[in-house]
């Protein structure tokens, strides 16, 4: 789940989606715990399908954290730079997540008998590459560690789509999303088995086997990108006319989310689905995280399309509660299940026995609390460090060293800002994916 970043939101509907993402994550684990999944028929099945609000996170990361490099290729702003991209996604990832981690590992007793490699690869969000889960507390941050390794993977996307130079070509970046697509499918059906042959390593929780869904959101960011330059074509067109109408959208994605809920999608609990069960729920949860993100993404942002101001889709998205919410989203995400364990401990209640509504309400509290704090100590002063630059701070050291007579580096130019910094706002317009 990407954190959000503090800067002005030029999409501002998406921050009370990641709260929705946060929330719906929270919710799944809370049912399971509470034995909720198996004894509510359909509703329990849902509950579970809850788990959607993860491919929610990353339609968003791939729509917010793509924009920037496909604006520039429009030519409407500076290239970001991959450094400084990366140097603030681990600001915004690494502070919270070890914490959250260390905090796992030191208090849970389930997790007292790991080997020190265990422990490495839990902080460093490796445990999926070495074992089928990650340690107690901790087993919801395979998808962090899946969004990381997007993260990584993204310059490299980004410079196959859009290319080092030259204008914006469609068909060039159409052509990579068709391709993070089919590996995305190859992996559900022939990947996961040959990366494992025949041993459990989790690989369903691989980046292959979501890349069409990070696919996804880049795809949003171009039909925002070309309906904002006056170059879209019939598709973006369509799309932004159904943007329009985010009650048919949600309408539509709560019907594939029932449709979730038969066998088809697979099981509900931890048994293994098959191939094809895993693709089709694959497949129905970017359906769904798409149609709900769709309304916020393309909002506004064709001419052709207005949008009645007012609306009911604007009073719930751009509820200061719910915005504020979607601030505070990634610590809900990373701090919901040590909570949880902490509150199973504290109150003696019996797993799979508990009462739901109770459990859900006192985790989500204590997870909302929790979250502001950690925003406020942790988060927020990690987001002064945006503008430290070490790479490009050593370079310059090491030009004046080789100047005689250059300027000293307590001039403050070694910590100017640059286009490649000014540009990346854009990459991670308002409060970034998770």
């Amino acid at each position: 789940m990407t954190p959000p970043d503090r800067a002005p939101s030029q999409v501002p509907h998406l921050d009370a989606l990641r709260a929705v993402g946060a929330l719906a994550v929270l919710t799944t684990h809370m049912a399971f715990w509470a034995g909720a999944l198996t004894r509510n028929g359909t509703a329990g099945i849902l509950l579970g399908r809850l788990d959607v609000g993860v491919a929610l996170f990353f339609v968003l990361s791939g729509f917010l954290l793509s924009r920037g490099w496909l604006v520039a290729a429009a030519g409407a702003s500076a290239r970001p730079g991959a450094g400084h991209y990366l140097w603030k996604r681990w600001l915004r990832i690494a502070p919270l997540a070890v914490l959250t981690t260390v905090l796992a590992l030191a208090l849970l007793t389930q997790n007292a008998d790991l080997t020190t490699g265990e422990r490495v690869a839990a902080l460093t969000l490796t445990s999926t590459f070495v074992d089928p889960g990650f340690p107690a507390g901790l087993t919801h941050f395979w998808s962090l560690a899946v969004e990381v390794h997007f993260y990584l993977l993204l310059p490299v996307l980004m410079w196959l789509a859009c290319g080092r130079r030259g204008g914006l070509r469609v068909a060039r970046v159409v052509g990579v999303l068709l391709a993070m697509a089919a590996v995305s499918l190859w992996w559900h059906l022939h990947g996961a088995a040959w990366a494992t042959s025949g041993g459990d390593r989790g690989t369903a929780q691989w980046l292959p086997a979501y890349l069409g869904w990070f696919a996804a959101g880049i795809a949003l960011a171009l039909a925002r990108v070309l309906l904002e330059q006056g170059r879209a074509g019939r598709v973006s067109r369509a799309a932004a006319r159904l943007a329009a109408q985010p009650g048919a959208c949600w309408a539509m994605a709560g019907g594939l989310l029932l449709a979730s809920a038969t066998p088809i999608a697979g099981p509900v609990l931890l048994a293994a689905p098959t191939e094809g069960e895993a693709l089709t729920r694959n497949v129905v949860y970017v359906a769904v995280a798409t149609l709900m993100v769709l309304p916020a993404a393309l909002r506004g942002c064709d001419p052709a399309t207005p949008v009645p101001a007012g609306s009911l889709f604007d009073a719930l998205l751009l509820n200061p509660v719910a915005r504020r919410l979607g601030l505070v989203s990634y610590g809900i995400f990373c701090l919901h299940l040590p909570i949880s364990h902490a509150v199973m401990h504290v109150s003696g209640w019996t797993l799979f026995e508990v009462s739901l509504p109770l459990l859900w309400v006192v985790t989500t509290l204590l997870s909302v609390a929790a979250a502001e704090v950690a925003y406020r100590v942790v988060e927020r002063p990690a987001l002064r460090l945006k503008a430290v630059r070490p790479l490009r701070r050593l370079r310059r050291l090491r030009r004046l060293r080789r100047r005689p007579g250059s300027l000293s580096p307590s001039d403050g130019s070694a910590g100017s800002t640059g286009p490649d910094q000014a540009s990346d706002t854009t990459a991670t317009t308002g409060t970034s994916a998770r």
